[in-house]
């Protein structure tokens, strides 16, 4: 099935795995410190977020499962063009000390630009949150730019705030027994996100198995074939690398065809939400390898006719 669901994670079980992987990229890596410091910060805001947005009831969703499964045999994400209202009250706090984390971190007068927007209501919260589920990165750039504030800033923030409620809304869509959805997700063979469209940050393989990992809502599913997954290629244009040798559980799908990579990454289990930015930044000499040869990750698929 191509679909994995991810073992519960507490708080503190999140926090625990999290601060071993710190910990070893401090020791490992100590040119990474003062990003280990800021993700170590925005990431116990997120798990935060995560805790709150859990015990906070969820949206009667009008979202039958034959619904969402006729979408999938379209290739249609189940949570594209749906009007689900989102917790703004709920999120905005975070949204806020997600900016001030940013300008200690680093971002400084970028993100305090953007924390007097939102504070002052010349961005609006709900406006952003909605640009960020439906993945409108036209929509949030053009504000940003518009306003004179970081666009890339601008959408790391949204996305970190919004992130908690979109994993718990693909958990709970995802978590139905109806039949006819279960099969729609089993011939599911696309390599962007069956939840929210979004690309994977990376594979994570598991016990042979290449799991596709979402960059947003952190949905785990496996394609049906081994193929790019932006432009499905699966001849000789496609191809695996190992950068270092010294490090051969960590390789590069290239696509000499669209251009793309995919970081893969051998693990023993699969990072329980918001863990794979960890995964992410552990590989960063991946991303620098397949940018030196040229290669590249290509933009978020618009899914407004389709799911019309």
């Amino acid at each position: 099935m191509p679909l994995v669901a991810l073992a519960p994670a507490t708080r503190s079980s999140r926090l625990s795995s999290a601060a071993a992987r710190w910990d070893a990229m401090r020791a490992g890596q100590p040119e990474l410190l003062p990003a280990v410091a800021l993700q170590t910060e925005l990431i116990g805001l997120v798990v935060d977020l995560a805790e709150t947005v859990e015990r906070d009831r969820l949206p009667r969703l009008s979202l039958p499962p034959k619904y969402l499964a006729a979408k999938l045999e379209r290739g249609v994400p189940v949570l594209a063009g749906e009007p689900i209202p989102l917790p703004t009250a709920i999120l905005k706090p975070t949204l806020l000390k997600l900016c001030k984390a940013l300008s200690a971190g680093g971002a400084g007068e970028a993100a305090d630009h953007i924390y007097v927007l939102i504070a002052e209501g010349q961005v609006e919260a709900g406006s952003l949150f909605a640009a960020s589920f439906a993945r409108d990165q036209h929509s949030i750039r053009t504000g940003a730019t518009h306003r004179g504030v970081a666009p890339d800033l601008l959408w790391l923030v949204a996305e970190l705030a919004v992130s908690p409620y979109i994993h718990l809304l693909q958990r709970s869509l995802f978590g139905s027994n109806d039949a006819t959805l279960a099969a729609a997700l089993a011939a599911w063979d696309h390599g962007y996100c069956p939840a929210c469209g979004s690309w994977p940050a990376l594979a994570e393989v598991v016990n042979g198995h290449r799991v596709l990992r979402c960059s947003f809502c952190a949905a785990a599913w496996e394609m049906n074939r081994y193929a790019c997954v932006y432009c499905g290629e699966h001849g000789e244009k496609f191809v695996t690398a190992t950068p270092n040798d010294e490090h051969d559980d960590r390789r590069l799908e290239l696509c000499h065809g669209c251009g793309g990579y995919l970081k893969t990454v051998d693990v023993p289990e699969l990072s329980p939400f918001p863990l794979l930015a960890i995964a992410d930044m552990e590989t960063m000499e991946l991303d620098m390898a397949a940018m030196e040869r040229g290669f590249g990750r290509p933009p978020l698929k618009d899914f407004k006719k389709k799911s019309s």
